[in-house]
């Protein structure tokens, strides 16, 4: 049995599809998803809600003996907790520990096999090293991760499979873009997607971590007393208790939940709040809510607009938002995404808080594998495009690693360095085109021997794709010896739909572009330097005269192309006045 697992920033979630419904094990005595929290009490691990129960601070992080979020922590050496140095894998560990326990007591149990196995949600801005200390987290807590998936991509695939008519829901998506906004406690997370024919394939991601639900309740917990303040309820010197103050951002959350439910207004009551002994008491209106997390608002709005601006695309050009997490049922961030995108278009589901988790319960159901939603290509000398991925490739699972060697020659080596620019086409097509617009993954630059004729040194370029969703790739140059590497972990992905879920239609060629002449395109750039053969035209003419000089004389057969005497000459003065080409003095070549 493989299931659904969302480990949240606040909150973590197992779902199950048991079989032609999603089950979400939640905790027993709440009948809510499991906070992610952990404290440490001497010998004695407490996590969730106990944990969360007992916190003493505030904000995600470590306070004291117990860490909120440590999600946020992962990537890190190690953390001071209590005074005692803790791996935040460890950490991660106890908490992935916890849910398996507590989901193998549920009254679920029975469906839930060893629970042992399951599709893991990431955010789309964790990065590789992150995944892999998730991955080594819950390998601490029994279990492996069968396939990681963007959060978001999940919540969109859940509210599909999950619909009523999953069928009905899939034609009526089909051929247009969707948007899934997962505004969290700890994170927004983007993706914008698109339903085409068989599948559903991601066109940009993005988000932010500055703008999630925990800032909020810091942003609300803060104004209130300062309120309090301005009132000549306490001095400035009059210090909260600590204690109180973790009470003041648990009424925060609590309010600001309430708030967005159906009341117009709640009370904020600390008896002794303040170290002199003085009660905070605050009366917090909508309104007023809605003007202390105005700013809040809009930073996570103008996240989506500079989405959409990245693609040059318009919000009317979006045919569905859907909405998920704890943030959905804020009034005002509802209110602005009517504006931004209409009321008509706008969707939170019912199931919002636990649709990422339904979603990864439903792909491991139905045996779902993320594959490239688009080609990965490299850049060549003369802007031509050499596919180092096709769109359609199936990522690695658990365990799994794909890779590639290439061999390729340095067309001028002038300047020591040979250049691969790394990049994706922006838009999603079968066959994309030379001229479409390209979104860059990064360059590596190597070391070179400068002194080797053209296409003399070897270079060497292995493609990895591994089972974090990492491309990394390794160049090496023959005679300079140099290596570089790096990874990329920001790409889009793509899953198919079951066949029961799909209206009729063709799946898009998943096979990549063959290599063919880039266009120029505005804006300074680095030109790639490297070719896939020894084919003396890729190399610059004023480089290929200062190696080979006869192949510019006349009826030299295969001698160089126009584009190489162009070269050559550019940078040659003019023979009668010896000015440098284009100068404006020069009038020689006039009539």
């Amino acid at each position: 049995m493989i299931v659904g697992f969302d480990f949240g920033t606040t909150n973590s979630l197992v779902s199950v599809v048991v079989g032609d419904r999603v089950i979400d094990v939640m905790d027993v005595e709440t009948g809510r998803p499991h906070p992610s929290i952990v404290r440490y009490e001497g010998e004695q691990v407490v996590v969730g809600r106990e944990a969360k129960d007992a916190l003493g601070a505030a904000g995600i992080g470590v306070h004291g003996n117990t860490v909120k979020s440590p999600k946020f922590l992962l990537g890190e050496e190690a953390v001071a907790v209590g005074g005692v140095d803790r791996s935040p894998v460890d950490i991660v560990a106890d908490v992935v520990r916890h849910v398996r326990t507590e989901s193998m007591r549920s009254p679920q149990r029975n469906v839930l096999g060893d629970l042992d196995n399951a599709v893991v949600t990431i955010p789309v801005t964790m990065n590789g090293h992150r995944r892999a200390a998730l991955r080594e987290a819950f390998a601490g807590a029994g279990m492996r991760v069968a396939q990681f998936v963007h959060e978001p991509l999940a919540a969109l695939y859940g509210f599909i499979r999950g619909a009523h008519d999953p069928e009905e829901m899939a034609r009526r998506l089909a051929r247009r873009n969707v948007l899934v906004v997962d505004w969290g406690g700890g994170t927004l997370d983007l993706t914008l997607c698109r339903v085409d024919e068989e599948q559903v394939r991601q066109l940009r991601n993005g988000g932010s971590a500055q703008v999630g639900g925990d800032e909020f309740d810091k942003v609300i917990r803060d104004e209130v007393v300062k309120r309090v303040r301005a009132r000549g309820g306490a001095t400035d010197d009059d210090l909260a208790i600590p204690e109180a103050e973790l009470r003041l951002l648990q009424d925060a959350e609590r309010n600001k939940i309430e708030l967005s439910a159906d009341r117009v207004d709640v009370t904020f009551y600390r008896p002794s709040y303040f170290q002199s002994g003085a009660t905070l008491q605050y009366q917090l209106t909508r309104q007023e809510l809605e003007e202390i997390t105005r700013p809040l608002v809009t930073a996570g709005i103008d996240e989506i607009e500079s989405l959409l601006d990245s693609l040059s695309m318009a919000p009317g050009q979006v045919s569905l938002v859907v909405v998920v997490g704890g943030m959905a049922a804020m009034p005002a961030i509802r209110s602005r995404l009517h504006e931004l995108f209409g009321p008509d278009r706008v969707e939170v589901p019912s199931n919002s808080a636990t649709l990422i988790s339904q979603g990864a319960a439903w792909i491991a159901h139905d045996r779902q594998r993320l594959r490239l939603a688009k080609p990965i290509e490299l850049e060549l000398a003369r802007g031509s495009l050499m596919p180092l991925l096709s769109a359609g490739t199936e990522m690695p699972l658990g365990g799994e690693v794909k890779h590639e060697t290439l061999h390729l020659y340095c067309a001028d080596p002038t300047d020591g360095k040979a250049k691969f620019p790394i990049a994706t086409p922006t838009a999603l097509s079968a066959h994309p085109q030379a001229s479409e617009r390209r979104t860059s993954l990064g360059m590596i630059t190597l070391g070179v021997d400068e002194t080797a004729p053209p296409l003399h040194e070897r270079l060497e370029l292995g493609v990895v794709l591994d089972d974090d969703l990492v491309l990394s790739v390794e160049a090496s140059s023959s005679q300079k010896h140099d290596r570089v590497k790096a990874s990329y972990y920001d790409l889009e992905f793509g899953l198919g739909l079951p066949a029961q879920a799909l209206p009729g239609g063709v799946a898009a060629d998943p096979k990549a572009p063959e290599e063919s002449v880039l266009l120029p395109q505005a804006g300074l750039v680095v030109r790639a330097n490297v070719a896939r053969d020894k084919d003396r035209a890729a190399v610059p003419g004023d480089v290929l005269y200062r190696h080979n000089s006869g192949a510019f004389a006349r009826h030299v057969t295969n001698g160089a192309t126009e584009a190489q005497l162009l070269e050559h000459l550019y940078y040659q003065p003019c023979a009668v006045c010896k000015r440098q080409w284009g100068h404006p003095e020069c009038r020689c070549g006039t009539a």
